[in-house]
């Protein structure tokens, strides 16, 4: 078999009716993971804690083992997770879009994986790994030991930032919603759409602004320390003038962004 023939074969794997039913399911999974991250950043905003859980993909997934049949629930976000890992990666790699598109499903690419690998540790291993403060903190101490570290630790904090901006802009302009087949939604699930993922956005630009911010911190003050995860950078926006408000604001952003995530498992495209 030469090339094209191997390429034309996971071409037809990646476009299968079984795939795209399990991409589906996998888009679903990441709503109830980003509804259970809001819920816990409310109840850290208004609630005075989380039960101990860190507001991130693994206090989330902390929090799904606990509940009756968790186990079966993280299988199903196994199997869900991993077919947006292997859809993502076949767009990377063989999509034929621009190369900004190919980018961004080699980061979710990244992101999935990690996601996965998180659902592993708890179902195999009973170990949901290290909070997302932790592995920054890890990654950052690890980049400035490198040749020229602290500049790659700016460098990144600063792709964060632009990260954030890139979001806002997509939430703010509506871009997201070219990802979704919207002729075949009605007049109401579309507006419904726009406005869960323009709040959705926003929501997690300023998350990605803030961490983006931690790390270009880290990289002025050569502390590791400095770099935040999702937990930990939720929490600090309790420290601004808007007090525990403004978390509740994002923390209803990533609610309705969960929403929104499954109006991508119903429409999006494929």
């Amino acid at each position: 078999m030469n090339s094209a023939q191997v390429e034309g074969a996971v071409r037809r794997a990646a476009n299968s009716e079984t795939m795209g039913r399990l991409a589906r399911l996998g888009l679903a999974c990441r709503g109830v993971l980003y509804g259970l991250i809001g819920l816990l950043a409310l109840q850290i905003a208004f609630g005075g804690g989380s039960g101990g859980k860190e507001a991130d993909k693994t206090g989330a997934v902390e929090t799904v083992a606990e509940q009756p049949f968790g186990t079966v629930l993280l299988w199903l976000m196994a199997v869900g997770f991993a077919a947006l890992t292997l859809w993502q990666l076949s767009e990377a790699v063989l999509g034929r879009g621009q190369v900004k598109e190919r980018v961004e499903s080699a980061g979710r690419t990244v992101v999935y994986g990690l996601i996965v690998a998180t659902l592993l540790g708890v179902l195999l291993w009973g170990d949901a790994g290290s909070s997302t403060d932790k592995s920054s903190q890890d990654l950052t101490g690890r980049l400035m030991g490198l040749p020229g570290g602290r500049l790659l630790v700016g460098l990144a904090g600063l792709g964060v930032i632009g990260l954030s901006v890139y979001w806002i802009y997509e939430g703010w302009k509506k871009k997201f919603l070219s990802d979704l087949r919207t002729g075949e939604m009605s007049p109401r699930a579309r507006r419904l759409a726009e406005k869960l993922g323009m709040a959705g956005y926003l929501a997690r630009g300023v998350i990605a602004a803030v961490a983006g911010i931690f790390v270009v911190q880290a990289a002025i003050t050569y502390d590791p320390d400095k770099a935040k995860g999702v937990d930990s950078t939720l929490r600090a926006l309790t420290d601004t003038p808007a007090g525990p408000w403004l978390l509740g604001v994002v923390a209803v952003g990533l609610l309705l962004f969960a929403v929104y995530c499954f109006f991508e498992a119903r429409w999006h495209r494929l």
